[in-house]
């Protein structure tokens, strides 16, 4: 098998509560420094654009997709031939209703989006559940996307890998109190699931209470980190291969010896 070498980059950013343009052109610059270090696939946080802790601005702030913010993504993508990830509010057909929802765009095209299934806390309230788990094939590889509280649930990796997913991501506002589940559940969601993980979270503190976590990581298949962020606005690249997918999953064949039938059963 030839090599499928890439590099991909993660951007860990704290953003200004509530104000979209200061927080495209911070992630603008950190998606420079991703290009320069020769990323062709950038991720970056949930909800960067407008910062996390907006709920009495949801309505308000929710676009529509595409919109400006997937407009921009649009622009640096097609500008540098790049695939770009990131969560946004997105604003539903149906009035008053708001999705948590990441976005892939890349150099051709809007690649499609994913709505945030599993909503954390006060999420349930602010935000609808999506309801599909969609792959995207790409140049860079078959990528999934989760959201932040997601990478608890391996149930929702485990679909993605089963339908072809070589990459997951998971852009992130992920609080610092569970920093400890984070590590654990970033490198798990790789192992057993032999894919590489992008996780990009959120840095900083929002309305004086709700504290970001930051490491932000690039882990192999084998559970392996190749790359973790430290400071508060920071970018990390990592090369990936996918020849690693395939030995890992040769290796550890945890997707061909999953008895899918008995979980049918169970989830059914």
């Amino acid at each position: 098998m030839e090599s499928e070498k890439i590099k991909v980059a993660a951007v860990q950013m704290d953003c200004v509560l509530g104000d979209r343009e200061a927080n495209l052109r911070k992630a603008e610059k950190l998606v420079v420094q991703a290009l320069k270090a020769g990323a062709r696939l950038i991720v970056l946080p949930e909800l960067f654009n407008t910062g996390y802790r907006v709920e009495e601005r949801d309505v308000e702030m929710a676009e529509t997709i595409p919109g400006p913010t997937v407009e921009w993504m649009q622009h640096l993508a097609r500008k540098h031939s790049v695939y770009i990830a990131a969560a946004i509010l997105e604003q539903s057909l149906s009035k008053g209703l708001v999705y948590d929802t990441a976005v892939l765009v890349g150099p051709e095209e809007l690649l499609g989006t994913y709505r945030k299934t599993h909503l954390w806390d006060v999420e349930s309230i602010r935000f609808t559940k999506g309801d599909a788990f969609p792959v995207f094939q790409t140049a860079v590889g078959n990528i999934g996307l989760q959201i932040c509280y997601e990478v608890g649930f391996p149930e929702g990796a485990r679909v993605l890998a089963l339908q072809g997913a070589d990459i997951l991501l998971y852009p992130s506002a992920f609080g610092k109190a569970r920093g400890y589940a984070w590590k654990i559940a970033t490198r798990s969601r790789a192992l057993e699931n032999g894919a590489y993980v992008i996780a990009a979270n959120r840095t900083g503190t929002e309305k004086e209470e709700t504290e970001f976590g930051g490491g932000s990581c690039i882990v192999n298949p084998w559970g392996e980190v190749t790359a973790e962020a430290s400071e508060e606005n920071e970018v990390i690249v990592s090369e990936i291969d996918l020849r690693e997918v395939v030995e890992q999953r040769r290796r550890l064949p945890y997707l061909r010896d999953m008895n899918r039938s008995l979980f049918a059963k169970l989830y059914g």
